[in-house]
């Protein structure tokens, strides 16, 4: 991403972040008298990244149909800072907590707990917190997606050295190795790797930025040489331009390495229409954070939500069906929400894909 799209980002988050802090409208009518007074809270792992809009906007979206107060934190990707904006949330008297991603997923547990306690329904998106009570985790299951990334990524490998998986390197662009998100995307991509013992898999810490992926990309390259035959990026809406510049800047052509990941957003997109990525899982963001604020509102009203066992489907939407499964990470249900891969499975213009949904965004 070039400095001024990423300051531009950068400053609509912040601005969308005090907005959402305010009180918000209630919606007129009905909605208005029976929801009187309830108020959700939401934290941000950080602002500055479209996938974070994507989360804000659908939360707001879904609390003002319903005419609810929305307050959005941002938890600066530190565990205490989250804390001390759930122990403010508890005081304020939330009606229901979002957490909507973070670095350290255990160490923010005792203010899952804290929120436990005080009967307030939390659920997640983005990644779970490792511990407590999270009623609902809605995502598409990393490992799986990351999983059918690497397929892919093995196909065109093969494809590209006549129909034969070649011994050499493959380059692994880690997020935040604190990360949840970071050691399952790296389970999933290993499940498949591991079938191919002549390719020997090389990891550098990406950190979640273009910076840190541009420098281990290069660091990589210059070390193994002719030997590299893939490279792997976690999350390519916030690693892939720094990966690609990295490649370019040794004098080679960014297709020639199976590039492949999860999270596409729109400078993933930019990265599939310049044909300098081989396809990316489009994870879902809008939809996650909007049935969030639906869930959050039935639990505190006291409706039916989805059971264990239970499948969800829209037809119009690339996330169905999604799956109801007990949570391995925390006491909840995971709704495991389906993710296309771009261009592979859909097209990179499909205006379902919440990238093109929030275009004006960006």
């Amino acid at each position: 991403m070039n400095r001024n799209r990423q300051l531009r980002y950068t400053a609509v988050l912040m601005a969308v972040v005090l907005l959402f802090g305010a009180v918000l409208p209630a919606a007129a009518g009905g909605a208005r008298q029976q929801q009187q007074g309830m108020t959700f809270g939401m934290v941000i792992k950080y602002p500055g990244t479209p996938y974070i809009e994507a989360f804000i906007y659908a939360a707001q979206a879904a609390a003002e149909e319903i005419g609810a107060t929305l307050i959005v934190r941002d938890g600066e990707g530190d565990a205490q800072t989250i804390m001390n904006h759930i122990d403010t949330f508890i005081l304020q008297g939330i009606s229901g907590f979002l957490m909507a991603g973070a670095v350290d997923q255990r160490a923010i547990v005792p203010g899952i707990i804290a929120l436990n306690n005080e009967g307030i329904p939390v659920v997640a998106i983005d990644t779970s917190p490792e511990g407590g009570q999270v009623d609902f985790f809605i995502t598409a299951d990393v490992e799986a997606q990351s999983a059918r990334a690497a397929e892919a990524f093995v196909d065109d490998i093969r494809a590209r050295h006549n129909g034969s998986v070649p011994n050499g390197v493959v380059i692994e662009i880690t997020g935040d190795v604190r990360d949840m998100y970071t050691r399952t995307a790296s389970a999933g991509f290993m499940s498949v790797l591991n079938r191919y013992p002549q390719l020997r898999v090389v990891q550098g810490d990406g950190q979640w930025n273009n910076i840190d992926a541009h420098d281990r990309t290069s660091d990589l390259l210059t070390r193994h040489g002719n030997d590299v035959v893939g490279i792997y990026v976690q999350t390519p809406d916030i690693m892939g331009p720094g990966v690609v510049e990295a490649v370019r800047g040794a004098g080679l052509n960014p297709r020639n390495f199976s590039i492949t990941g999860t999270w596409m957003g729109p400078e993933g997109q930019e990265l599939i229409r310049n044909n300098e990525v081989l396809g990316i899982v489009a994870m879902p963001a809008y939809a996650p954070a909007r049935m969030a604020i639906d869930l959050l509102h039935k639990l505190a009203t006291g409706q039916p939500v989805p059971q264990e066992g239970d499948v969800l489907t829209d037809a119009q939407a690339l996330w169905s069906p999604a799956r109801v499964v007990r949570s391995p990470w925390a006491e909840g249900l995971v709704i495991e929400m389906q993710a296309p891969i771009v261009p592979l499975e859909v097209s990179v213009d499909d205006p379902r894909l919440w990238e093109n949904r929030l275009q004006h965004l960006w």
